[in-house]
Formats: structure tokens, sequence, C-alpha cells
């Protein structure tokens, strides 16, 4: 099977070299980022100006490279300044100090740094006095409902879009094929690398069933309004007594690791953040799915909105959950430019109550930003209805919001 390029991310990297930037590709372990570093690598080889010094912290090869004096040893080795130099090194966060290697060499003339890591603390304080603002991440994610397709080369249908809600985005599923067993097989080690490399030896955790237990608890309750408080209430009662800082601390350590994201509220007639009670989402839905357990018509309505989720981050959007006196809004939009979007994600919009839920609460809205919603309703394709747009989920991300 031939490479599969992910151009967007592609282009990206391309976009930022020659600006004196370190260019960090962030997310997920198994999310891609080693791929995309691959492929850029051997775009980079064809040209004859180049001279590429690879390294990846996972094969057992590079295992000498433990500290920032070991990298600077093997760079040096290795650079050759009458070429370009593409410095490229896969899970970063794994040398001890890596951030005084960046330093010295990306202001260097015949030096391009490309670098990935798989927690969010290499962009740490640490690192941001050392650098300032001289980086620019990239954030990959898992593969997107078009990329899905590509991989698994099928063509976009009902069946098409349950196998994705089902398996989700893990780029190695294709080696795998979308049998159930083997890719829950291939998802349960997926979390299990992220929860002891990312999560467990980074923070040195000793509680160990207990994260795994929050972890159980934040799958099976994705997209409800939590707080620390009411997990610890819970868990007590599952015989597990841990105090609020914990989980906070905990929970922050899952999305330092990218399996989770923590989503805020947004107070939208006080335009204001609200300081407790969030909402979290999964990276990936299919290891959500793994790790909630069960099958997904009783939990479809969580699955549709932790993808919707995703795909607003995909297209650009920074993602609030909106608060209305009323009621709540799935998802308030924004980009840096400043425009903002209402969306409410659910399965069928099948009577009036549940058409009344989902629109009313949108009307109760008394501004004129566009306003959506996003479901699996059959025969809806895009339609409009009082200044809100109701499009199919298949649409959606195919097409986006336009």
């Amino acid at each position: 099977m031939s490479a599969i390029l992910r151009q967007s991310y592609l282009e990206k990297i391309e976009w930022y070299l020659g600006k004196d930037t370190i260019i960090i590709l962030t997310g997920q372990r198994r999310i891609g980022k080693s791929y995309i570093l691959r492929l850029f690598r051997d775009k980079v080889s064809k040209d004859k100006r180049a001279n590429i010094i690879f390294i990846d912290k996972e094969k057992h090869e590079f295992d000498n490279i433990k500290t920032y004096q070991d990298l600077n040893a093997y760079i040096d080795a290795r650079r050759n300044k009458a070429k370009k130099n593409y410095i490229l090194v896969d899970e970063i966060q794994d040398i001890e100090e890596f951030e005084k290697s960046v330093r010295s060499y990306y202001e260097e003339p015949d030096i391009e740094l490309v670098i990935t890591g798989s927690n969010s603390k290499m962009l740490s304080s640490d690192l941001s006095s050392l650098i300032g603002g001289r980086y620019k991440e990239i954030y990959i994610q898992a593969l997107s409902y078009k990329e899905f397709m590509l991989f698994h080369q099928l063509t976009d249908s009902d069946d098409t879009l349950a196998k994705y809600i089902q398996f989700g985005g893990l780029p190695g599923l294709v080696k795998m094929g979308l049998d159930e067993q083997d890719a829950h097989e291939y998802q349960t080690d997926v979390y299990h690398t992220v929860l002891l490399k990312d999560v467990i030896m980074r923070n040195k955790i000793r509680n160990v069933p207990f994260l795994e237990n929050l972890v159980r608890f934040l799958a099976d309750n994705a997209g409800k309004i939590i707080s620390a408080n009411s997990i610890a209430k819970y868990m007590k009662s599952q015989g597990d007594s841990v105090t609020s800082t914990v989980i906070i601390n905990y929970t922050k350590f899952l999305c330092d690791a990218y399996l989770i994201h923590k989503v805020n509220r947004y107070d939208i007639h006080g335009k204001k953040l609200f300081e407790s009670n969030d909402k979290f989402y999964f990276e990936d839905n299919g290891l959500r799915n793994t790790l909630a357990g069960g099958s997904r018509e009783g939990d479809i309505e969580k699955v549709i909105e932790n993808v919707t989720y995703n795909h607003l981050i995909r297209i650009g959007y920074e993602v609030t959950v909106g608060q209305l006196q009323a009621g709540e809004i799935d998802f308030v939009c924004k980009k840096p430019q400043g425009q903002r979007i209402y969306v409410q994600a659910s399965y069928i919009i099948a009577d009036e109550t549940t058409r009344e839920r989902e629109f009313g609460n949108l009307r109760a809205i008394k501004d004129n930003y566009p306003k959506y919603v996003i479901s699996m309703t059959p025969l809806v394709g895009r339609q409009d209805s009082d200044g809100i747009t109701h499009l199919h989920l298949r649409r959606f991300l195919t097409e986006g919001l336009e």
C-alpha cells in the first residue's frame, strides 16, 4: 500500500520553513505524528541540497540518546554545513532537557527543526522561557472522516459513517482492518501505551487502579457536564476515596497527554467563562468506545457529540460549551478573527419534543451569529428553519458548515 499523504499537515510544516521557527507536531501518541514526520522526511530527501538527521525515540537504535548532550553529539557528528540540515526528532520529550538543544540549533542558518511530542508539557514554561514564542505548534488529530475513507478505501455512505463512529480515526487501524475484535485489541494496546508512557511514568502516578477507573468514568460520561466534586462523590460510592484535588490533577495529566480534552462552559448572556463544571471529550472516539464498552445504541448521542467536537476543532474553531438560563448549547465556537457560531449535536430529530429541545435553545440566543443543528436525521442534507441551519453529520464531516 502506497503512502497516503495527510496533505494539510505537510502544507502547514512547509509554510513555516525558513522563518526561524521551531516546528512542533503535537498530539496523542499513535495519532500519526511519526507518519507525518516520515512523509516530510521522504519529501525533503528528494532535494540534493538537503541533509536529513532523523531521530525516532521510539526505536531502540536511539536508546543511547538520553540527554540533550547526547542529542547534540549525535547531531554534530552528522551535520553538513554545506547543505540545509533538517533535524527531525520524533517524541523529543523523552530526551532530558531537550529544550537546550532546541535553543542552540534553531537560529543556525543551515538548520530547520521539526520535532514531535505526545505531551503538552513540552510547551511548558521552561521551553517558552528559553525560546520565547519562536515556535509553531501544529496539532495533529485522529483521522478525519474523509481521511478515514481514504485510508480504508471506503466511499461516503451511511455504512461508512457508522464504521467511523464505531472505530474512530487511529491511523494504525488500516493495518488491522475494521474487524471488531482486532480493532478492539489494537485500541486497547494504544490506550495502555499512552497511559503508561505519557501519564503514569511521566507524572509518577502510584494509584494506577484509580486512574484507570477515572478514565473509564470519563469515557462513560463524555459530553456531560461534570465537576471534580461530582466525580469524587461517584468514585467514593464505588469504593475509591480520593480528593477533588487529585481528580483535578489526574484529569490535567490526561489532557496533557491529549487522551482527553477539557471544554469550559461559557455564559452566553454574561459573556464570561465559568470556573467549574466542564465537559470532557476524547481525542479518538474509537478509543472512547473501547473504554466505555457496550454497543453504540445506548450512547450514540455522546459519540456524535464527540465526533462533532473534534471536527469543529479540525476546521479551526475554539470551542466552549454554551450556558443559557433555560438550557445548554452544546458548542459555542469562535475563530481568531472573531467569528462566532452556535452548534447543537443530536442523533435523530424525529419528534416535536426533540426538535424543540435542539432548535428552541438556539432560538433563545438573541444575537445574529450563525446557528446550526447537526444530526443523523435521515433525508436531511441541509435545511434552514427560522435562521437555523440543519446539517446531516455526513455532510458536516465532508463539507464543513458551508
